[in-house]
């Protein structure tokens, strides 16, 4: 069976007129302009199976989005193939369009002014769902996200978290095979973005739809990726397994230490660099290569009650990553 995301060597550059300052410079631009071009995505080959969850990563400007908006058909590309369901965005065509959704957490799809349970019956008529269908698909989504009782609410007086579960209902009104997700839990409190990663998992696992994420909070990465791919400067820069990344990027293991008797800060730095430090325990990073002669040589300088050795949190493994890369 052939991917349901195929994405080979893809390109997008974007031109923009630049005109020198001044009378003289406008009416140079006349006769002769000139253009600044920008590679925002460079040579970006994945393959996306049905199903699978993948997080797609990098700082700001990496290219994420641009990517997003190509696989959804809102952007040409300057070069490459892209498949998605087998259809090629661009052309925008109408089967393709009913297979697929966009949310974009900075922006809404719904109507601003009218209750949200007005802009889903206009969905239901823009993608012909059966009422039978949007019935039972509007009262599984609600439940699930517990806002039946804000349906008749004018979306500007619900929540921020209110809102984005809303966007998240009017995307899956058609049961899309294919749902982009840029950015669900922005700017959402911890417990709206709970709810919400709840929510994706419970979805994409029940209904086996292929979710491609982005995410600045690694806990949605965490929570529900399996697999992710980073992206720097337009290009690949890691694609794999969640667990790989530290395996491969991170240098370092945290040991946690509580001690028998009280130790000072001083005869612990010696080892590795300290993270957190009381007189009956300690937290250090130290050099993944030379971890169990560490180990081993603290054991018999300290008075060592219990020793755990942990990875890095992969938070950190991404933070660090993407501040190599400024």
């Amino acid at each position: 069976m052939p991917p349901v995301i195929s994405v080979e060597r893809l390109r997008k550059e974007y031109r923009s007129f630049k005109k020198e300052a001044g009378l003289a410079g406008a009416i140079k631009s006349l006769f002769k302009r000139e253009y600044d071009r920008r590679v925002a995505v460079d040579d970006v080959s994945f393959d996306i199976e049905r199903g699978e969850l993948v997080g797609f990563l990098g700082a700001n400007g990496a290219g994420k989005t641009t990517t997003l908006k190509i696989l959804s058909g809102l952007l040409y590309p300057t070069s490459g193939k892209v498949s998605v369901l087998g259809f090629t965005p661009s052309d925008r065509k109408d089967d393709f369009r009913r297979q697929f959704s966009i949310v974009l957490g900075q922006k809404n799809q719904l109507l601003w002014d009218l209750p949200a349970e007005d802009s889903f019956l206009l969905l239901k008529e823009i993608y012909e769902i059966p009422n039978d269908d949007f019935q039972r698909q509007l009262s599984l989504l609600t439940d699930l996200l517990g806002v039946t009782d804000k349906l008749s609410v004018q979306l500007r007086r619900l929540s921020l978290g209110e809102r984005m579960k809303m966007e998240l209902i009017g995307s899956l009104l058609h049961k899309p095979k294919v749902l982009f997700l840029d950015e669900p839990t922005i700017g959402l409190d911890v417990v709206a973005q709970k709810t919400i990663r709840e929510f994706i998992k419970t979805y994409n696992e029940t209904e086996q739809t292929t979710i491609l994420l982005t995410s600045h909070y690694m806990q949605d990465i965490e929570t529900l990726c399996k697999r992710v791919i980073i992206i720097d400067a337009g290009k690949i820069f890691f694609d794999g397994a969640l667990e790989k990344i530290i395996g491969e990027f991170s240098s370092e293991k945290v040991l946690s230490l509580d001690f028998s008797s009280p130790v000072e800060r001083e005869r612990l730095e010696r080892f590795g660099v300290v993270e957190d430090w009381s007189p009956v325990s300690a937290k250090l990073r130290v050099a993944r290569a030379s971890i169990s002669k560490t180990s081993a040589e603290m054991l018999a300088a300290l008075p060592v009650h219990d020793l755990n050795i942990e990875e890095v949190p992969i938070e950190d493994v991404i933070r660090s990553i993407f501040a190599s890369k400024v």
